[in-house]
């Protein structure tokens, strides 16, 4: 992991967040780290990246770039997005993911907000 001007690691969940917002222009974003739930099962104990635990999460993300995209391509949007975090312990992944109108932001709120 790396550090934040010398001042400690830099968690599962924050290189998320960054590289969600980057990629999705995320206009509502909630990580929630669940990995407490799973911690007997056997993927997990077989996982040396896992002993900190941020191996399981719930992703709630709205963005602009799900407009016209099906369920499956905004997941795929996702999961491009977090390559790197899937192939270095991240072990599952809860995904909602909706369009500003979806989730009840109407246009014209949504766009002075940009």
């Amino acid at each position: 992991m790396a550090s934040i001007g010398g001042k400690g690691l830099i968690t599962r969940a924050s290189r998320m967040r960054s590289k969600l917002q980057s990629a999705l222009e995320a206009s509502l974003l909630e990580i929630e780290d669940v990995s407490y739930q799973h911690a007997g099962h056997a993927a997990v104990k077989a996982n040396p990246n896992a002993a900190a635990g941020e191996t399981h999460f719930n992703l709630k993300i709205v963005s602009p770039k799900f407009e016209g995209q099906s369920l499956v391509k905004r997941h795929r949007l996702v999961y491009d997005a977090l390559a790197d975090e899937l192939n270095s312990g991240l072990h599952a992944l809860s995904i909602v993911a909706k369009t500003p109108e979806s989730h009840g932001f109407d246009r014209d709120s949504f766009n002075a907000m940009q």
